[in-house]
């Protein structure tokens, strides 16, 4: 009988090797012959075709294509985007420090960044660019602008632009520096005494960053800590380890990957001694949250360490990797996925059909795993990070969303910051009805004008009726409903006006604080943190979203 079974598996084995063999031949043919045929087709259309033909273009062009017949965060970067790498895993670049951005008049500064040249040099938001280095811009877009304005560190820049409501043109000259962008803009003691951190992003430095906010909240007194991950698109892995490592103790794995290759599997623990493993700890998140912020929100939530409020987070458990390619071009693709500590993937299920902000929407219980925190709490994969408590989104009316694109906001703000020298701290600030009143006349000397979500379905309905022949017999009623739905721009205005006065004001306080000061103001009036705080206060209901015995 021994003598049979070894037969039989010398028999399976002499019928596998083959058939293993001929699979990894044929892949490779396929690739050899559809290169070889890629090639003779560029050459054919190159030497043959009817026009002038740009190489370069047409490669590029297919390599879009392969690129977007994978997940959407594989990516290819040609030797002129390799700096957006940089950017993306350092937070660094050489530059002057701000954002521009692009209407019908041009190319301008949409936001220069605190303490860099562009600041220093008294650029604001809302100043339009004329010239870069005496070269005019007119014609330009924000990819053209853009290259100009970055550079080696140390190399000057001669920048000309024209001030909304201020007369004449400024030129100023700056020297490019390195420019970082803080993973921790904000982070401070609140009214109840509770410490406040936000956290934008996962950078070289992120936990260090994270580590000096809670050290500074914990010499002021703060008896508890919101975590703020709120629209973190994500980063580095070693650095959300890091962080959830500041509240968790050293050697407790964090996360772990799997990929197609063993080189891809990885396992990350702890490394350091933990700052506080007691404190308690909230964590806003929202559908915004993503990666990175999900290995910190998931894995704090699987070892029950802290109550994670908000929405379901953006739902992206996969790894990427750079790897270098041939003329100094380079690609970012997917080589894995990431587990956190209950041992579920947070990828969601159908990345390809996302709701218009970006979250996950329902996911059919029959298609998620269910897993246990380290107390026994049930969780779920295949979806993101679902919050212990959530939070409904605050979301904007029609009418400040018409506000925004049309750039009214922005617009009115730079008039603002051109008539005012300086306003209140953003604990003080108010914008007062008098300015209201001269924002109300600013939006009828720009003669704006709006459609609603509602009027535009309500038109759709009409030349759907009209179509199938019932508007005769509905007529009378639509008509009704039209008017009921038709905006009028008083109305509207007086009716949303705290939310308009608002937006206006975290514009506004920008022009003059910044990023920090922003965020500060917002904090004011923020259902999220609001909850966050109500739970640091609760230790009973704290304790019992965590299966806690108090």
């Amino acid at each position: 009988m021994k003598k049979i079974i070894r037969s039989l598996l010398l028999t399976g084995l002499l019928l596998t090797a083959p058939a293993l063999f001929t699979n990894s031949y044929d892949k490779e043919f396929e690739w050899s012959k559809n290169l070889e045929i890629f090639h003779s087709l560029i050459r054919e259309l190159e030497l043959y075709y009817v026009d002038e033909t740009d190489p370069g273009k047409m490669i590029k062009t297919g390599i879009d294509q392969i690129m977007r017949s994978l997940d959407p965060y594989t990516v290819y970067y040609p030797e002129s985007q390799v700096e957006d790498i940089q950017l993306m895993t350092t937070g660094e670049y050489g530059g002057v420090g701000a954002l521009i951005g692009q209407d019908s008049l041009g190319v301008y500064i949409s936001d220069p960044y605190e303490g860099t040249p562009a600041s220093k040099a008294g650029l604001r938001a809302g100043d339009r660019i004329i010239k870069v280095d005496g070269r005019p811009v007119a014609d330009k877009t924000t990819k053209d602008v853009s290259p100009m304005m970055k550079g080696t560190i140390g190399t000057t820049l001669e920048l000309t632009v024209e001030r909304p409501y201020v007369k004449g043109q400024i030129t100023v000259n700056l020297v490019r520096d390195k420019i970082r962008f803080e993973n921790v803009p904000f982070s401070g003691k609140l009214s109840d005494g509770s410490g406040y951190i936000r956290l934008t992003g996962f950078t070289e430095g992120a936990g260090s960053e994270v580590k000096k906010a809670l050290l500074s909240l914990k010499a002021q007194g703060a008896k508890g800590i919101v975590l703020d991950l709120r629209n973190n698109p994500g980063g580095l892995l070693i650095e959300a380890v890091d962080i959830v490592n500041l509240f968790i103790p050293r050697g407790q794995e964090i996360v772990s990957t799997r990929g197609k290759s063993k080189m891809w599997e990885s396992t990350y623990n702890c490394r350091f001694e933990p700052v506080d493993t007691l404190i308690p700890l909230t964590v806003l998140v929202n559908s915004g949250s993503a990666s990175a912020s999900e290995i910190v929100a998931g894995a704090l939530q699987d070892l029950d360490r802290g109550v994670i409020i908000g929405q379901r987070t953006y739902g992206k458990g996969l790894v990427q990797t750079t790897r270098d390619l041939s003329y100094n071009a380079k690609i970012k693709l997917t080589t894995a996925k990431y587990y956190i500590p209950s041992g579920r993937c947070i990828q969601a299920l159908d990345y390809t059909n996302r709701r218009a902000d970006g979250s996950v929407g329902h996911i059919p219980d029959s298609l998620v795993t269910e897993f246990k925190t380290k107390r026994g709490r049930i969780v779920k994969d295949g979806g993101g990070v679902l919050p212990d408590l959530i939070v409904d989104p605050q979301s904007l009316s029609g009418m400040v969303t018409n506000l925004y694109y049309q750039n009214m906001i922005f617009d009115y703000a730079t008039k603002y910051r051109n008539s005012h020298d300086q306003i209140p701290a953003p604990g003080a600030f108010e914008f007062k009805d008098a300015d209201y009143q001269d924002f109300r006349e600013y939006l009828v000397m720009k003669k704006f004008t709006y459609e609603t979500e509602s009027e535009n379905a309500l038109d759709d309905l009409l030349k759907l009726a009209k179509k199938e022949k019932y508007l005769e017999r509905s007529q009378a009623t639509l008509d009704e409903l039209k008017g009921k739905l038709s905006h009028n721009l008083d109305k509207d205005l007086e009716a949303f006006k705290p939310e308009i006065k608002e937006i206006l004001s975290d514009e506004i306080m920008g022009r003059y604080y910044f990023q920090r000061g922003r965020i500060e103001f917002m904090l004011r009036n923020d259902v999220g943190l609001t909850k966050a705080q109500a739970m640091l206060a609760n230790s009973a209901e704290y304790n019992k979203k965590l299966n806690r015995q108090e």
